[in-house]
């Protein structure tokens, strides 16, 4: 039976099978890319698929399919026990992840497909970041450019508080000190998706450390739900 994203935790590891193109503009946290077609290939099996017809692009889609699987076997599966359990995950739970996942439960690994794949993931992470800020208490730290509030947060988290570093996870310094040198800012996407993971992961019972910040840090916009959360919450100047 193939898993929900409500199972995530329950695996070993989770595999994307989508091309690095996929990858690159979001996955599920913790997910490693193990493509069965990459970003040539699956343009030309799309290709094949609009301008000649299904059957011809399935026949060319199998045999690069199975050539990748084959690659991966030989490499990333090679040393792993029987009792190893990966969730396995496509775009939308379909064809790509289905032919990986049945070849690893042939061989005899426990292996799951996420129902509905990257797709139904995003769609829970929307569902998400609508609903978990407003089931924490956030403690907001303002203050002027340079003060240190970055410095502080850093500090809290050393000591074991629960801090949501939206600027790390933005990978920006704010509105005055911009972008950090040789590191570009993440997808929008994959923006949501770290701070959703962040979010899942705090106790509520304990007050969440956070910056305060514009709705946009860079070209990257924080989530409606939780700036309003912040800015309902006791600041610490």
């Amino acid at each position: 039976m193939p898993a929900t994203v409500a199972e995530l935790p329950a695996f070993d590891e989770i595999i994307d099978a989508r091309s690095p193109g996929e990858f690159a503009v979001d996955r599920i946290p913790g997910a490693i890319n193990l493509p069965v077609l990459d970003d040539a290939e699956r343009e030309r099996v799309g290709t094949l698929y609009k301008q000649v017809s299904s059957f011809e692009a399935k026949k060319v889609g199998a045999a690069l399919v199975s050539r990748n699987i084959a690659r991966h076997l030989e490499t990333w599966f090679a040393d792993k026990p029987k009792s190893y359990r990966p969730l396995v995950y496509c775009w939308r739970g379909g064809s790509r992840s289905g032919a990986m996942t049945h070849i690893l439960q042939k061989i005899g690994f426990a292996a799951t497909q996420l129902d509905g794949g990257y797709q139904a993931y995003r769609r829970h992470v929307v569902a998400e970041l609508e609903r978990l800020p407003a089931l924490l208490s956030y403690r907001v730290v303002s203050g002027p450019t340079g003060s240190g509030k970055s410095r502080l947060l850093q500090a809290l988290a050393d000591e074991g508080a629960q801090v949501l570093d939206l600027e790390a996870l933005a990978a920006h310094r704010g509105s005055l000190l911009g972008a950090l040198p040789e590191q570009p800012q993440p997808t929008q996407k994959s923006f949501e998706s770290a701070i959703c993971f962040a979010l899942a992961r705090f106790n509520p019972q304990r007050p969440v450390f956070v910056e305060s910040e514009s709705k946009k840090i860079g070209v990257l916009r924080v989530p409606a739900a939780l700036i309003a959360a912040m800015r309902a919450s006791p600041c610490i100047r």
